[in-house]
């Protein structure tokens, strides 16, 4: 039962983001997330231009969200657009941008876009790219284009978990023309990435990082005596107000009741001296 669940909760992110894909077409998005909050589902869509899919007065915004409540029948659905920073690194952008652009220029011009396509992506420094595309280009006959740049990881974890993708389709009146996108992002840590350090270097390095435990165990020490100090200052002051709250209990009480007994024998003693 476990499972059913699961399966059917992806399959319906499956769908919401496949919708909403083909709905903001050409506005420069990248990718959809899910998060389940307390309150409901909140759907943040990544995109280079948030101004086309917010609208006017946030119209797209609100198709969307009835959209997500009627069809999808997610409870309370909050859609929040966020900006990508570097739009050059991100596979789907760039796929789009080829799409696009050979929709609007045809496949005679097809070499010099995705040349121009590869220099922005390795000057916005990404390490390598590699743009596949297929179809009846130039020609009657289907063929497959590659062109790459930098350098790129085929194989490996590397591949399959960080090397970013992208498969889209232009519709050109020769046909159907696919294109992929691989980007390997700057930010990615090869195993094989070496670095050479100098004697000085690391002697420097372990002197700075002695230094800053040492600096912990002493904001440390110093935090210990302080709590140290102000729990036996307390426990002074409490112990002072107890034997004060002693002191004048005793005292008060007694001589009340001395001046009671004073008064009670007073009248007594003055009756027998009258007899």
């Amino acid at each position: 039962m476990i499972e059913r669940q699961f399966i059917t909760q992806n399959m319906k992110e499956y769908l919401i983001q496949e919708y909403i894909a083909k709905t903001l077409s050409n506005v420069g998005l990248s990718h959809t997330k899910l998060v389940k909050t307390p309150s409901g589902v909140k759907i943040i869509i990544y995109a280079s231009r948030p101004g086309l899919i917010v609208g006017r007065k946030g119209a797209n915004i609100k198709d969307l969200t009835m959209v997500m409540k009627n069809k999808f029948k997610l409870e309370n659905p909050q859609i929040e657009i966020a900006e990508i920073e570097n739009i050059n690194v991100d596979p789907q952008i760039i796929a789009e941008k080829i799409v696009s652009s050979m929709e609007r220029f045809g496949t005679q011009r097809f070499k010099g876009i995705v040349h121009k396509v590869l220099s922005e992506v390795m000057g916005a420094g990404a390490r390598g790219i590699e743009i596949v595309i297929s179809g009846k280009i130039p020609s009657a006959r289907a063929k497959r284009w590659r062109f790459s740049a930098g350098y790129l990881k085929k194989c490996g974890d590397i591949a399959m978990n960080y090397v970013k993708k992208a498969i889209m389709s232009a519709n050109l009146k020769t046909g159907t023309v696919g294109v992929q996108v691989k980007i390997m992002p700057p930010n990615i840590k090869l195993p094989d990435d070496i670095t050479i350090y100098d004697e000085t270097m690391v002697e420097e390095k372990a002197i700075a990082e002695k230094k800053a435990d040492e600096e912990k165990e002493s904001k440390k020490k110093k935090g210990r005596r302080k709590e140290g100090q102000e729990s036996k200052h307390h426990k002074k002051e409490s112990h002072k107000n107890k034997e004060n709250k002693q002191l004048i209990q005793p005292a008060h009480i007694p001589a009340v009741q001395k001046e009671n007994k004073v008064e009670e024998k007073k009248p007594e003693h003055t009756e027998v001296k009258t007899q």
